[in-house]
């Protein structure tokens, strides 16, 4: 059960206007451990003057600590910053624009959804290729491999796999895992859930997943190069009047 009451108490407490705060991390990912923190994304919008002026207000906020029994890790960006990040091959802030997990929420980040989508490329397959590439190397330190970083590996590449397939961003592994019905996710995602996510996995363990991780990277690969995803995003106009918008009614507000 996730507290939302007490996680909206903190994302109240934001000391700009927020345009939306979502739950991002294991919980979003469908394999929570029962000490698993809460991560919140989001975006807050600076006022004109803190824009255009000398005093410039802060492009990033990040706030951690332990709160009515909670663990949080609060990380929100000024809207340009998250825009332009939107604009790129980023997966995470598509993760975050589309989390179901809605903490706070606005008619602009309704608005902001519908943009997301016409941003999102063929291209964005080579963010997901590159992190799992990056899990995967720091999984091959270990010896043998924690499962925790081994189920990240699969929900990125999973999560890469139905976005080039689809155009939809889908980031819970459950519900990957219905469609590509890997029977040994299910055991997986128990153990972390169970709190078992420092077991370490056996030899033979190993060469299984190292096989599989092969497997789903050459997959992604390949609907990557098939996809009909667009090349390049189509959301700047929409995007640089919303940013208007939202600077004008802060503005006004303050």
């Amino acid at each position: 059960m996730i507290p939302m009451a007490l996680l909206k108490k903190q994302v109240d407490q934001h000391p700009y206007p927020l345009l939306f705060a979502t739950i991002s991390g294991a919980h979003l990912y469908g394999f929570p451990s029962p000490d698993s923190d809460f991560d919140l994304r989001g975006v807050h919008v600076l006022p004109l003057k803190e824009v255009v002026g000398l005093q410039s207000g802060p492009e990033t906020i990040e706030k951690s600590g332990v709160h009515d029994g909670l663990e949080i890790d609060l990380v929100t960006h000024d809207a340009k910053k998250f825009f332009n990040l939107l604009l790129k091959k980023n997966g995470y802030v598509l993760e975050q624009v589309f989390s179901p997990l809605v903490v706070h929420t606005t008619p602009e980040h309704a608005e902001l959804k519908e943009i997301a989508a016409q941003c999102i490329t063929k291209h964005h397959a080579d963010h997901y290729l590159g992190f799992a590439e990056t899990q995967w190397k720091l999984i091959e330190k270990e010896n043998p491999p924690r499962v925790k970083p081994l189920l990240y590996v699969y929900r990125v590449l999973l999560t890469g796999i139905h976005l080039m397939q689809t155009g939809e961003v889908e980031a819970n592994l459950l519900r990957l895992n219905e469609t590509a019905k890997l029977t040994y996710l299910d055991e997986l995602i128990q153990r972390k859930v169970a709190g078992a996510e420092k077991e370490r996995l056996c030899e033979a363990d190993v060469g299984f997943h190292r096989s599989e991780y092969e497997r789903l990277r050459s997959r992604l690969q390949q609907v990557h190069e098939s996809s009909e995803l667009p090349e390049a995003p189509r959301g700047n106009a929409a995007l640089h009047d919303l940013l208007l918008r939202l600077r004008g009614a802060v503005s006004n507000q303050a």
